[in-house]
């Protein structure tokens, strides 16, 4: 006799049974890897050694002044670069980066509204053996600091400047809040020198050429907009700044 088995149950047992061997083959089915090739150890010491024979190449083994690492090449896989001064004539040869925004940002204020720059008048690096070690012109070798006409302005004399270009540089100056250090306020002066003041980590760097870079998007902003110095509140961040660095 035939068993009279309901319709339901015997679709619920088909789905049970292709549920389990669905399951099963899942539980015995052994996942492919690709395997992970093993590091090229001859590459990895290749590598190693390019990389210490280019910093050896590169590298002082001394900072600067302002303790930044000098460099003994330019334009050659190092740090420092020939970067162009927009709106001028120059290139120059600065730490790229946060350095070079910050430096370009005073040259170009100093040609529009100081004296307008030709080609020459702005010596950037310089080699670790042709700086004094110990005066800020040093930091010069770590593509930190530039020259603007040091031969109008040489070493070790003062009063190169007439007094309104001289608030002009300090307003300048206070644009950098600090990050950068005018030579000429220096014991021994230099008042062709501006120089980063600040160490490497210091966080102050990357906030003024965050700005500095917003402010060339930024129309009446920036170098060439033509600020006026003797604007009350630009007056006294000027004073204020140059108190600080005194």
């Amino acid at each position: 006799m035939t068993a009279n088995i309901p319709r339901r149950t015997v679709l619920r047992r088909a789905i049970g049974v292709a549920a389990g061997a669905a399951i099963g083959s899942q539980l015995f089915a052994v996942p492919g890897h690709a395997a992970t090739p093993a590091p090229d150890r001859d590459r990895l010491r290749e590598l190693t050694r390019e990389t210490r024979e280019r910093e050896a190449r590169v590298r002082e083994g001394a900072a600067s002044k302002n303790g930044w690492d000098m460099e003994k090449v330019v334009d050659d896989r190092g740090h420092v670069y020939t970067r162009p001064v927009p709106g001028t004539p120059l290139g120059v040869q600065v730490r790229m980066g946060d350095v070079e925004t910050v430096l370009v940002h005073v040259i170009s204020r100093f040609h529009y509204e100081v004296d307008a720059l030709r080609e020459g008048d702005v010596v950037g690096w310089r080699a670790p053996a042709s700086v004094r070690r110990n005066l800020a012109e040093s930091n010069q070798a770590s593509g930190t600091a530039v020259q603007i006409r040091p031969g109008s302005y040489p070493s070790g004399v003062r009063g190169g400047f007439y007094p309104l270009e001289v608030l002009t540089i300090r307003d300048i100056l206070a644009d950098c809040e600090g990050v950068v250090r005018w030579g000429g306020d220096d014991r021994v002066p230099d008042e062709s020198l501006f120089y980063i003041d600040v160490a490497p980590d210091d966080r102050r760097i990357a906030d003024v050429a965050w700005k500095f870079r917003e402010w060339a998007f930024t129309p009446g902003r920036g170098a060439g907009s033509m600020t006026d110095p003797l604007q009350p509140e630009r007056l006294q961040a000027a004073e204020r700044l140059a108190g600080r660095q005194a």
